[in-house]
């Protein structure tokens, strides 16, 4: 009986630590360059974004899921956010201001 617990309890660090790790590579860093609320879109230069299978910096027009993040960044804020593909185009799914 010990051993399951043990086993048990091994398997359930590494799956925290593995979901850990891969919601801190979802994570982009980036700066916003241009806001456009009445198209719900945001223009971020960020670094690469494994998460979203882009290997290179570059700039590039997000949608935003929830209009309400073009209200909490303006133009030159450093930003952590994280989005997504869709058949429309990527979008940004969260955004917080870095620290």
């Amino acid at each position: 009986m010990t051993l399951i617990v043990r086993i048990a309890a091994a398997l359930a660090l590494a799956l925290s630590l593995t979901v850990s790790a891969a919601a801190q590579a979802a994570s982009i860093s980036g700066e916003v360059r241009k806001i456009d609320e009445s198209a719900g879109k945001i223009t971020l230069k960020h670094g690469p974004a494994k998460s979203l299978g882009m290997d290179e910096p570059m700039t590039m027009v997000y949608r935003v899921k929830d209009p309400a993040i073009l209200k909490q960044v303006k133009v030159g804020d450093k930003v952590s956010f994280e989005a997504e593909e869709a058949a429309s185009g990527y979008t940004v799914t969260k955004m917080q201001k870095a620290k």
